[in-house]
């Protein structure tokens, strides 16, 4: 991933968040790259060479060298009749043109790059958004769509467990037979990314309750790229479930990969087959078996198992 990320230059220019309303020449030719049906043959003319860096970023995936901007050009590009009527409708708002090409089967990935170049939304508030940003928005946007559907569906019948590991993480969902909730909860081990300094795994996390949250996740993009994840696979199986996400990063994973690499991840894992149980004890402990982390620091880290352990519940008479 990282070679083939190295192999990309870019050619970079300062765009003001506004041009959007009124495009630029170069605004205008990435719209319209942004919009092919097919891989578009394109040519950079940069003012120097490209600086040998690598970024990196959680929320997004590895860059390479990049450098000023001079000329683009592109060949003739054979446009996505589905994001070409979204973006030349300027009275639709930017939610409802993402949900719209997410049902009409637009990958995510590509909703995400047309929304960052301001394609989307009513014509004097569009906007060009930094792509962490254009990221997360649109993940949260699918994703409570996805939820109020959700909420329609009738509650799965057990209690769920479901574990996958790749690239140096573990990764495993509870699943809970009772009306929508939501947490995420990841682990960062020593000599990790975000955890350089210190001998004991950083631990952070956030969650929903049944009406959802107004404030953004403490915990960053990667838990609205879960959150889309697993309401995709209940509005596929058409169940409702409460669903409590833990991971764990271990010191292979040697940089970040971007919320994307979350995203697939937790796809992946939700078509795993899973394992049912009658309890949540049960299913709490099969899943913390798989974790490194001692039981009780997970009990003590997830706002949702505690309370799931602590709170007696009116079915319980």
């Amino acid at each position: 991933i990282v070679d083939y990320r190295y192999s990309l230059v870019r050619g970079n220019a300062r765009a003001s968040v506004d041009d959007a309303k009124s495009p630029t020449r170069l605004l205008s030719s990435l719209q319209e790259l942004a919009m092919a049906a097919r891989p578009v043959e394109t040519e950079l003319k940069l003012t120097k060479a490209p600086r040998k860096i690598l970024t990196l970023s959680e929320d997004t995936q590895p860059f390479g060298p990049s450098a000023p901007l001079e000329k683009f050009k592109t060949s003739n590009a054979s446009v996505d009749r589905r994001i070409e009527s979204c973006y030349y409708d300027r009275d639709l708002k930017a939610a409802e043109a993402v949900n719209s090409l997410y049902l009409r089967g637009v990958l995510v990935t590509r909703i995400q790059k047309t929304f960052s170049l301001g394609m989307f939304g009513e014509g004097g508030r569009r906007k060009i958004v930094p792509t962490r940003w254009s990221i997360t928005a649109v993940d949260s946007t699918i994703s409570q769509n996805l939820i109020d559907r959700v909420k329609g569906y009738p509650t799965i019948d057990e209690y769920r467990v479901y574990g996958f590991d790749v690239y140096d993480n573990q990764y495993v969902a509870i699943l809970l037979p009772e009306q929508w909730r939501f947490e995420w909860v990841e682990a960062w081990f020593p000599n990790t990314t975000w955890n350089q300094f210190t001998n004991q795994p950083y631990v952070i996390g956030d969650y929903e309750e049944h009406f959802g949250r107004t404030t953004y996740a403490k915990v960053g993009g990667c838990y609205y790229s879960t959150r889309l994840a697993v309401t995709e696979a209940l509005e596929k199986e058409g169940k409702q479930a409460a669903a409590i996400v833990l991971r764990e990063t271990y010191p292979g994973y040697l940089m970040p990969l971007g919320v994307w690499n979350v995203r697939e991840s937790i796809r992946t894992l939700m078509k795993q087959r899973f394992r049912a149980f009658d309890t949540f004890k049960g299913a709490l402990w099969f899943a913390l078996g798989k974790m490194k982390i001692p039981r009780e620091k997970w009990v003590a880290s997830s706002v949702l198992i505690s309370r799931e352990l602590t709170q007696t519940k009116i079915t319980s008479y």
